[in-house]
């Protein structure tokens, strides 16, 4: 096990020096201004200044050389100042994150826990109703464009309802959450209002929280309910399963004790990418809900051609899910031990 995650934090740096290489490139294609927007807070209004923030930073120098002083910079933690955001990238990025997180991690519990109850009901009960119904949900998942449901559930339980507010907070909640006697320690909402003892700010937050959640649930409810149904059926067919039932062990001890675990190492996998995915901003979902995440921000930044906040961000979200393959690779070399041995 230790020697293969060595061999995968080895192989690590490659790639994110691929991935700078990738995203360096991108910049080498814009303008002289902008490029010099990446280590200014303003681009320059004259000529003249432009000329000397190329001669200041080395643009005018050889692209390797010019490639190393980017680097340097990145390596710094410096991405770039954001005119959407009126900051540096990076304090963008770390404003606009916890939120993002937020909504990630109230949208993978559901998505788990409801996906694989699904997926391993429609494999124990294949071909029967319970697995037809789940079929038709998952397709209609898979074809269900998620602005047209998170319009629909806007529409209903809040301009009909009126119980599921978007945003991330109510304007009373807001004044609460600015004051100096609430700590921010995470600042993701429903975790600090429970770390300052606010249950209403909780309750809140959460309440701000469901249709967002609901929509990025649905969307992905049909992925894992078609890895876990696949994996179950797959895992049920195997011949240490058929030895534990003429063993006469009861079905729910054959499917609990040695069908089911070893057919969550695929959904480990799925799940692991797909909360990345989730980490890393759903520019619409977030934009539909007015939930001011990273997908919201690299909405807003894209609509005013502010080029360096979404480079940063993309230089940001790769580097994330980068890590989280790492982490993958890990988690089901854990599970399965054929894997490390290979």
């Amino acid at each position: 096990m230790i020697s293969y995650i060595i061999r995968r934090l080895l192989i690590l740096p490659i790639v994110l020096i691929g991935l700078s290489i990738l995203i360096f490139a991108m910049i080498s294609f814009l303008d002289p201004a902008t490029r010099a927007a990446l280590y200014v807070s303003s681009p320059p209004k004259t000529a003249n200044a432009l000329n000397q923030l190329i001669l200041k930073y080395g643009l005018d120098q050889p692209i390797p050389v010019q490639y190393w002083n980017w680097l340097s910079q990145v390596l710094h933690g410096d991405l770039g100042y954001s005119k959407t955001a009126q900051r540096p990238v990076v304090q963008a990025i770390l404003a606009y994150f916890p939120a993002t997180l937020e909504l990630a991690i109230w949208s993978f519990i559901p998505i788990i826990v409801i996906g694989v109850w699904m997926g391993i009901q429609a494999a124990i009960h294949q071909d029967k109703f319970i697995d037809q119904a789940a079929r038709v949900f998952s397709i209609i998942g898979y074809s269900f464009p998620s602005f047209v449901f998170g319009l629909l559930v806007l529409m209903l339980f809040y301009a009909k309802l009126q119980w599921f507010p978007p945003g991330r907070l109510s304007d009373w909640a807001n004044l609460v959450v600015g004051s100096s006697s609430f700590h921010q320690y995470t600042h993701m909402n429903t975790f600090d209002a429970l770390l300052n003892g606010r249950f209403d700010i909780f309750l809140d937050a959460l309440r701000h929280l469901v249709l967002p959640a609901l929509t990025l649930s649905y969307i992905s409810w049909a992925l894992i309910l078609r890895v876990t149904r696949s994996s179950m059926l797959d895992v049920v067919r195997q011949d240490y399963v058929t030895v534990a039932r003429a063993k006469g062990l009861k079905e729910q001890a054959v499917m609990n004790r040695h069908a089911r675990p070893n057919a969550m190492i695929p959904v480990a996998t799925v799940g692991g990418l797909l909360l990345v995915g989730l980490m890393n901003g759903v520019v619409i979902t977030e934009t539909i809900f007015n939930y001011r995440g990273i997908g919201f921000w690299i909405a807003q930044s894209a609509l005013q051609l502010d080029v360096v906040s979404v480079l940063g961000v993309v230089m940001f979200e790769a580097t994330l899910l980068v890590l989280a393959n790492l982490a993958v690779d890990v988690l089901y070399a854990f599970l399965d031990p054929r894997i490390r041995l290979s």
